[in-house]
């Protein structure tokens, strides 16, 4: 029955490779859409299976690079039953390298309490050297810099080199490889570097990494530093963010202005009249508590990232369901007029012992091969095309077609070539062997 299928595929060439050419296109389609939210959930497990740690930023801050808080909080965080080492960190984005805008991809300074990190038992950058070494005590308070692979190669250099950023010149002494577009992108001096270099506020910090030392456990101590904070006045160190954020702080400026002139200004005379006739307070609100900090782990910055990838996998739908609605309708139409040339052919079958099962079974093995052929032939070219966009752009995309995805594809390729066969198939069990032969 499949070398039978096979031979009337064959026998009408230009038809069949017409909608094996529809499908194929379709599912390299659906492989290279979806190897984006793959790669996607492929970076992000990549990045933060590498930071078991916990990170403690400013209420509300996207990523560290945005965030503020006081330098003193590190040693209290220290002082808390569950912290094994707490590290400083500050962040600031390099305008400058080598001269050129860092636009796409972005390039940032970590600077890092060297100390602190020697003292990890797990820590990013530290434990990926693949050239040169990381950063020592005697590093504390030079321009000596560990750069990822990705800048090395994109600015040609190597472990003794001079790299310019915004204006100042640091002197590699080491290279480092994550594997992560997400952590490929720091260059790593020591945090009073990054405060010289990027004019950080130097009673402030981003963020403050907290290595548990496992006593207690992760969601615990995230209550237990939130606590610690909980109630402190954010205005007792959010006023020396005008620093580091000169348009936020004349926005507070403003604000503090016209409460002022609201409590000083308004007079008795000026104050509506309805307000004067009542005599009614106003129930007082309830004060709201402020945290004073935010801690995440890993987990929580997965989520978030996965919520962005949900959101963009709705879009990939609808655009895969295009194509696969043209590849089902191009089987459909290939199957029916394959099945309407041969009604002859079938009710001669029929006239000759065939059951309307049997013709029905080489409709569809016919439709089956159709579909599976275009769903290698669509893996592969999907994987290719990931492979090429990869290879032209290492630093900004990373697709992944991964295995269960191929196979996805591969599956539903066929069993829609079924369903694109199944109806032609129906069409023909119902003819009898005369009334085909009529027809035909």
């Amino acid at each position: 029955m499949l070398r039978f299928a096979f031979r009337n595929l064959v026998s009408r060439p230009v038809r069949s490779v017409l909608a094996l050419l529809g499908l194929t296109v379709a599912i390299a389609g659906m492989v290279g859409l979806f190897s984006i939210a793959t790669g996607i959930d492929d970076t992000v497990g990549k990045t933060f299976s590498r930071i078991p740690g916990l990170a403690a930023m400013q209420p509300g801050a996207p990523i560290p690079l945005f965030s503020r808080l006081p330098v003193g909080w590190c040693q209290e965080i220290a002082a808390i039953p569950g912290v094994r080492t707490a590290r400083m960190e500050v962040w600031a984005r390099a305008q400058l390298v080598e001269g050129k805008p860092t636009f796409s991809p972005p390039r940032f300074l970590f600077g890092t309490d060297i100390e602190a990190t020697l003292k990890l038992k797990l820590a990013v950058y530290r434990d990926d050297m693949i050239s040169g070494r990381f950063l020592t005590r005697d590093d504390v308070g030079t321009m000596n810099c560990v750069i990822s692979r990705t800048i090395a190669e994109a600015f040609h250099k190597k472990v003794g080199d001079n790299l310019r950023v915004d204006g100042f010149d640091l002197s590699i002494v080491g290279i480092y490889h994550c594997g992560s577009l997400l952590l490929d992108v720091a260059i790593v001096l020591d945090s009073e570097s990054v405060r010289k270099i990027g004019h950080f506020d130097e009673a402030l910090i981003s963020s403050v990494y907290i290595e548990p030392d496992g006593t207690v456990s992760k969601s615990q101590l995230t209550e237990d530093v939130c606590k610690h904070f909980r109630g402190r006045r954010a205005d007792d160190w959010r006023a020396n963010a005008m620093v580091a954020f000169p348009e936020a702080g004349a926005i507070n400026m403003l604000n503090a202005a016209a409460k002022l002139l609201q409590g000083n200004g308004a007079s008795a005379k000026d104050a509506p009249q309805e307000s004067r006739q009542t005599s009614s307070k106003p129930e007082p609100e309830k004060p709201t508590v402020e945290e004073a900090i935010e801690v995440r782990s890993a987990q929580d910055w997965g989520d978030k990232i996965a919520e962005f990838s949900s959101d963009l996998d709705i879009f990939l739908y609808l655009m895969t369901g295009i194509g696969v609605l043209i590849a089902l309708l191009s089987i459909l139409n290939t199957m029916l007029m394959s099945v309407a040339e041969r009604l002859i052919e079938f009710g001669v079958l029929k006239a000759n012992g065939w059951s309307a099962w049997d013709v029905m079974k080489l409709i569809t093995w016919e439709s089956a091969l159709l579909g599976l052929s275009g769903g290698v032939l669509g893996c592969l070219a999907g994987w290719v095309a990931v492979q090429v966009v990869n290879a032209i752009f290492p630093t900004k995309l990373h697709l992944y077609a991964s295995p269960g995805l191929l196979l996805f594809s591969l599956i539903f390729s066929t069993v829609l070539g079924m369903i694109g066969g199944l109806y032609p198939a129906i069409w023909a069990l119902k003819m009898s062997p005369m009334e085909a032969i009529r027809r035909g």
